[in-house]
């Protein structure tokens, strides 16, 4: 797993913001997950494995997480944080959602699609409501 090294060696990961149109009223909506180990709301992201490129690590960690393909879409701003003393560093792409089903698992117990103000509000860090923030500005009404 890229994740094993030195202190100084950073956590490397990918993720996205899951986006779709409401089958309802077709208003935008964002795919945020539970995740019981933490129990926090977040974005779906996860570690890289070794020699995995980063676009490939954020479709495998959607699609293990949620259950759902998706078209990978513009690059989002990285985030950057401590873990444990390591640093760690997501990567992220905006994605439609496509087919497939969610279904719950040891890593995500839950995933809900909010509009977008609703989902920002769910959201446990900040640093996910930055990329949020980022995939919004980009996005046309």
């Amino acid at each position: 797993m890229a994740s094993t090294g030195t202190a100084d060696t950073p956590i490397l990961a990918a993720g996205a913001v899951l986006w779709r149109r409401s089958p309802v009223d077709g208003g935008l909506e964002i795919a945020v997950i539970h995740r019981p180990k933490y129990d926090d709301w977040s974005l779906p992201k996860g570690k890289l494995k070794r020699g995995e490129s980063a676009l490939d690590g954020a479709l495998r960690e959607v699609k293990e997480e949620t259950g759902l393909d998706c078209v990978p879409g513009r690059v989002l701003p990285s985030s950057t944080y401590v873990v444990e003393g390591r640093t760690k560093i997501v990567r992220y792409w905006a994605a439609e959602a496509r087919e497939g089903s969610f279904a719950p698992n040891r890593e995500v117990d839950r995933l809900i699609w909010l509009p977008p103000t609703a989902a920002r509000n769910r959201l446990t860090h900040e640093r996910d409501r930055a990329v949020l923030d980022a995939f919004l500005r980009g996005t046309r009404p």
